[in-house]
């Protein structure tokens, strides 16, 4: 039997979970002193509520090593072997307390995969081991082939406002004051585990996502034909179904999927950002 197991960065809707029996391990979010579980005792809406009020991007951080080995426990018997993966390396620890959990259980039979991504990039890896698992193939290989293909995952953002990732530390002042006032929407792309600024975009929300799709329209045409997500983190849904439109009118996608983003992401970006994520063949 093959487990897997991902945190709450993934941003896969409860059917997608459920569908590949995927388990989720959340991380937390601080609000001052008080400490909540992503996904479960906290919502995006009620973080921006708070950031605004407080002029503070909200604490993050990975999961406890008590919760994870509670977690893991579950399945610690003869023939389960569990896939982790989650968050980026780079980004959280959360990878080091799953592997200090597999070694306070001295369950051997735990993998540990570095997605170096984040959100749905996140996603499409665990969908894709779902499928190579249905396909009857062992850990080891189901690891071996997402470990070598998780460079083909085309993980990107549009931001409307700096102003999260500045309190976070993410950016810095002179850059989140410039990019307000000349109204510069970046597109923040994942690139090896890290976040970096791929395009800069000027304009309304409506019309730098407009601009952002119609620039990933070739790659599209050539991505892999079964998933392919577009995940926001609110205050954009209406422009999500517009693209899911447009997307659909291709007749190219098996699966195209409309997620929100989690507390963890919604924290660093803030509201009215809006992605589309895929593999490229």
């Amino acid at each position: 039997m093959i487990k897997l197991f991902t945190d709450s960065t993934c941003d896969l809707s409860k059917d997608l979970l459920e569908r590949y029996d995927i388990s989720v391990i959340p991380l937390y979010i601080q609000l001052g002193d008080k400490s909540f579980k992503d996904g479960i005792e906290l919502l995006p809406n009620q973080i921006y509520e708070w950031a605004n009020e407080n002029k503070k991007t909200p604490k993050t951080s990975s999961p406890d090593l008590a919760s994870v080995i509670s977690a893991l426990s579950e399945f610690d018997n003869e023939g389960t072997e569990i896939i982790y993966t989650g968050i980026s390396e780079s980004m959280s620890s959360t990878i080091s307390v799953i592997r200090l959990a597999a070694e306070e259980l001295k369950y051997a039979k735990v993998y540990a995969i570095d997605s170096m991504n984040l959100s749905t990039g996140i996603g499409l890896q665990l969908l894709r081991m779902g499928k190579l698992r249905e396909e009857g193939l062992s850990a080891q290989e189901i690891v071996n082939r997402i470990t070598a293909d998780r460079c083909k995952v085309k993980a990107g953002f549009v931001v409307d406002t700096l102003e999260y990732l500045y309190r976070g530390g993410r950016c810095n002042a002179v850059t989140a004051l410039f990019a307000s006032a000349l109204k510069i929407k970046p597109e923040i792309a994942v690139t090896d585990g890290h976040m970096v600024v791929a395009r800069k975009f000027r304009g309304n929300i409506h019309s730098v996502i407009e601009k952002y799709v119609n620039g990933l329209k070739e790659e599209i045409s050539k991505a892999d034909e079964e998933h392919i997500f577009i995940t926001h983190s609110g205050g954009v849904e209406d422009i999500a179904e517009e693209i899911k439109s447009q997307i659909e009118a291709m007749g190219y996608f098996k699966e195209i999927h409309i997620t929100t983003a989690g507390g963890v992401i919604a924290s660093h970006c803030g509201p009215k950002t809006l992605g589309v994520l895929f593999y490229s063949k």
